[in-house]
């Protein structure tokens, strides 16, 4: 992949192109975690094989006060994120989502966001909150935030796709909440693939190796 000049957007961000020219692209989003910044994530996706993919990656946009990097939100009780961080960066994240498929060669039928941690609670909040737009999510070591007051779309997800896994021993996102969200995905009726690995908040060669799998697979 190559390295793309920005759009001006709502969010600081990166972009990259695969190596083949074309008129739209199939796109993965990549939404990092708490404490790092829009680079985090890249090495993960490349890893992943996408030659067809673009490939786009925001910051969070709240500097994070302990060890430095971004943060999409502080904090509440678990599983709870805090309701005026959260809100802000929603609403700042599906402006974005508005101007990358504006700005970009963004195949509009081929829209994928890959999280980890916070970046999972906000792929899967921008998603439910309008599935359509999507194709699936990839969602690592996060959780679908239940009791946020959003109007989440769960109850009809027969065409959507998402792609879960979570360490076992996680210390920061209790595994619980990972089989909580799978199963209320399940019952809306998505397409769920999901994974436990022996580890704790992280993502393992496992992990890289069958989340390849699952979004080539879902980009045919």
């Amino acid at each position: 992949m190559k390295e793309g000049s920005p759009i001006s957007a709502s969010l600081e961000h990166v972009a990259y192109y695969p190596p083949r020219k074309a008129e739209k692209y199939a796109t993965v989003v990549a939404l990092h975690g708490r404490g790092t910044d829009e680079n985090d994530l890249i090495p993960l996706v490349h890893s992943l094989g996408l030659t067809d993919a673009l490939l786009i990656s925001p910051r969070a946009p709240a500097p994070f006060e302990f060890g430095g990097g971004f943060a999409w939100y502080d904090v509440g009780q678990e599983g709870v994120p805090n309701a005026q961080s959260f809100g802000a960066s929603l609403d700042l994240l599906r402006r974005f989502m508005d101007e990358i498929r504006a700005g970009y060669p963004v195949d509009r039928q081929r829209v994928i966001l890959l999280g980890f941690s916070q970046g999972t609670v906000m792929a899967y909040s921008v998603a439910l909150l309008d599935p359509a737009s999507f194709l699936g999510i990839a969602a690592l070591s996060g959780y679908i935030p239940q009791e946020s007051g959003l109007p989440l779309a769960v109850e009809d997800l027969r065409r959507f796709s998402v792609f879960v896994s979570h360490g076992v021993y996680d210390q920061i996102i209790p595994v619980r909440l990972a089989r909580e969200s799978a199963e209320l995905l399940k019952k809306a009726g998505a397409r769920v693939e999901y994974r436990e690995y022996p580890m704790g908040h992280e993502v393992s060669e496992k992990t890289v190796r069958d989340l390849s799998a699952w979004i080539k697979n879902l980009l045919k």
